[in-house]
């Protein structure tokens, strides 16, 4: 069992930043991939960052790549993304999930998943 935290959202404008945390509890955190996904309201959730285990290796979704970076501390046992120049359709609830099996760009490969945290980002 896995329990993760996210924190670090907020109201922001445009163009501005925000770094995301997600903090794990339980089982060993340096043997899990992580991801982040968000959705926004009416919207499925969807993919926007993964990491492997040692974070050497790291997937972006088109719309944020160059914009967000994924990180990890695994003495931490803290996952953080980092978004800059924050867009109108950045808003979402984030959420940060332990990747259990499959293809990473999808929701239902990941495991165990925190409550999210709320991004606004006003135009």
């Amino acid at each position: 069992q896995v329990q993760l935290i996210e924190s670090g959202g907020g109201l922001v404008q445009a163009g501005g930043s925000l770094r995301l945390s997600c903090q794990a509890s339980g089982r060993t955190f340096s043997s899990y991939r992580l991801g982040w996904f968000r959705q926004a309201p009416g919207k499925e959730r969807e993919f926007v960052a993964h990491i492997s285990w040692s974070g050497a290796n790291t997937y972006y979704a088109d719309s944020v790549k160059g914009r967000f970076t994924i990180s990890r501390d695994n003495a931490k046992s803290t996952v953080y993304l980092q978004m800059n120049s924050l867009k109108h359709e950045d808003t979402a609830v984030y959420y940060c999930a332990t990747h259990f099996s499959g293809s990473y760009y999808h929701s239902s490969a990941y495991e165990y998943w925190g409550q999210g945290t709320q991004v606004t980002v006003s135009s």
